[in-house]
């Protein structure tokens, strides 16, 4: 059902982004509810019917093909990220369920792992799953992460801290931006396996108002955050 859903929030948002101009359809005037696509505007540049498109766009992509997906994102003018990541979702949607475990099982690490993160000791670096929950982290990193090591819950999670946590509006030099980066990490993770979702705040919670960015980037590793203003944003703290 999670998958459905974020089908149908995925195509509505982009629908509603756009106007009969910006896609090219003539303006025949008179008045428009909404100035966005409508259903039967995106069926036709889509080249599918109306009714399959109301379908697709209530989550039911069963037997959707690959041509379906690239005149939807031709239609809604999608980038590569974003056409991957609808194709990710219909995939999910269009596959059985996988047996569900009662919990989500605790990552760990291989001594080696954390035995070699204890050997940076002039850095600070850490471990993260694709859920951007600190997994593994030497002496410097927990220090400046002290903030998302204090979280009750556990494993500690960016998107938690970031969204949840007043103190990172002070932590980070540009809130925002991490906060861009956070969700596109989270999508991204979605789109890979949209079943599952991320522990911490909803990540639908963002999905309308945030559209990915052009580059999506993961931290190997970290430097120290004043010598490169370029450091990811999980990774950089504000002055």
């Amino acid at each position: 059902m999670q998958a459905k859903g974020d089908i149908k929030e995925f195509l509505t948002t982009r629908r509603a982004r756009l106007t009969p101009q910006q896609v090219g359809l003539p303006d025949y005037g008179g008045r428009r509810r909404v100035p966005a696509l409508r259903r039967e505007e995106v069926a036709l540049l889509s080249g599918i019917s109306v009714e399959y498109y109301n379908r697709l766009e209530r989550g039911v992509a069963t037997g959707a093909s690959p041509a379906v997906i690239d005149g939807l994102a031709r239609a809604l003018q999608l980038d590569d990220l974003e056409t991957e990541h609808l194709r990710r979702l219909i995939h999910a949607a269009d596959s059985p369920a996988p047996r569900r475990t009662s919990r989500i099982k605790r990552q760990r690490i291989h001594p080696a792992l954390q035995q070699l993160l204890d050997a940076m000791s002039t850095v600070p670096a850490i471990v993260q799953n694709g859920r951007s929950e600190l997994v593994a982290a030497n002496a410097l990193a927990t220090a400046l992460h002290s903030e998302v090591f204090e979280q009750e819950q556990k494993p500690p999670s960016f998107p938690r801290y970031v969204f949840l946590d007043a103190r990172s509006q002070r932590f980070y030099r540009d809130w925002d931006e991490a906060a861009d980066m956070t969700v596109a990490l989270l999508r991204t993770q979605a789109g890979q396996d949209p079943r599952p979702g991320p522990s911490g705040p909803d990540r639908g919670a963002f999905h309308a108002e945030r559209d990915l960015p052009a580059h999506v980037g993961r931290a190997q590793g970290s430097r120290a955050p004043d010598r490169s203003e370029k450091a990811p944003p999980c990774l950089r703290r504000g002055n």
